[in-house]
């Protein structure tokens, strides 16, 4: 196994614990959660440009890279749906939302289930779609708006993984409140919903000149 495919792998090994530690009550463990991520999102790209500038490219990395960015997607994704839904029986009733939503001037921003759906819907579909392509002797590229589509996840998913750890900590040492907290907040939620909108625009985009571009093609071979 060479270096590329090694940092793959541990990219995998640490999913499970991106996808926990959100839901632990420690901040301390979700800003380690948050440095994982990181950690995660930047070897993403690293690995692939390492086997592909010293000619390190094999079969086994064509087949952990994207296995790893699905893993990476579903490990971001579920903490992210269940500590940012909307709860609409603690409006009705005039509790309070979740803290863990994103906080604009206008109000808290929560993760309904459809982009979440429509998200890793894309995902799982490109994958068969690529697969099938490929047993006829398509190769499918990844075009631009598919990459930018992948920064703005990237962002999206940092800012939320953020919030959960510095809400968690302001909670902690009674910061919640004070005005330069607030400037905060609203940035940090300006941030990650205007990264999840383009996030989600773009998976959409990208899926249809996808169709557009092979669809075709796939089907003609078939």
């Amino acid at each position: 196994m060479n270096l590329p495919n090694a940092i793959t792998v541990g990219r995998i090994a640490l999913t499970p614990l991106i996808a926990w530690l959100p839901f632990t009550t420690s901040w301390s463990a979700r800003l380690f959660a948050f440095v994982l991520f990181l950690i995660a999102a930047i070897t993403d790209y690293w690995d692939g440009h390492l086997a592909r500038s010293r000619n390190l490219v094999t079969d086994l990395g064509r087949m952990l890279d994207p296995l790893a960015d699905k893993l990476l997607l579903l490990a971001t994704m579920i903490p992210m749906y269940f500590l940012q839904r909307h709860h609409a029986f603690v409006e009705s009733s005039g509790g309070d939302a979740s803290p863990f939503l994103f906080e604009m001037p206008f109000g808290k921003v929560s993760l309904p289930l459809w982009i979440v759906l429509v998200v890793l819907g894309r995902e799982a579909f490109m994958t068969v779609f690529r697969q099938i392509a490929a047993r006829r002797g398509l190769v499918i590229s990844a075009i631009g708006p598919a990459k930018w589509k992948t920064t703005f996840q990237s962002i999206w998913m940092g800012a939320a993984y953020f919030w959960f750890f510095a809400i968690t900590l302001a909670e902690h040492r009674q910061w919640v409140g004070d005005s330069a907290w607030q400037a905060f907040a609203w940035f940090n939620g300006f941030v990650g919903v205007v990264s999840m909108t383009g996030a989600v625009l773009l998976t959409v985009y990208s899926l249809v000149l996808y169709l557009r571009r092979y669809g075709s093609q796939v089907l003609r071979a078939a």
